[in-house]
């Protein structure tokens, strides 16, 4: 069983940055490929960013890249994401979620097994 808590979203400006985090519970996490989700309003939920367990495979959807970074802490069972020049349109609940198989987060082979409950952010112009 893995728990996820996101935390660090918030309103910020148009170009600000932002980190958000996800703490894990569970002796395992080591053994689970990593991801972030986001959710607008009105919209279907979409992948961000996945990482997977040892961190030497990350992916990304092509919106996010070259301004988003995903990584992971092993060791505090932490896996975080820093946003860099943010836009309007990153404006959702962003979602951690968890699953054994790289090909769930990073392929959408199956629905990621753990998720956390959200965190908001903000984009405003």
């Amino acid at each position: 069983q893995v728990q996820l808590v996101e935390s660090g979203g918030r309103l910020v400006q148009a170009g600000d940055s932002l980190r958000l985090s996800c703490a894990a519970s569970g002796r395992t996490f080591s053994s689970y490929a990593m991801g972030w989700f986001r959710q607008a309003p009105g919209k279907e939920r979409e992948f961000v960013a996945a990482i997977s367990w040892g961190a030497s495979s990350t992916t990304y959807t092509d919106s996010v890249k070259g301004r988003f970074t995903i990584s992971r802490d092993n060791a505090k069972k932490t896996v975080y994401l820093q946003m860099n020049r943010l836009k309007p349109e990153d404006t959702a609940v962003y979602y951690c979620a968890a699953d054994q198989s790289w090909g769930a987060l990073s392929k959408g082979w199956h629905t990621p097994e753990y998720w956390g409950q959200g965190t908001q952010v903000t984009v405003s112009s």
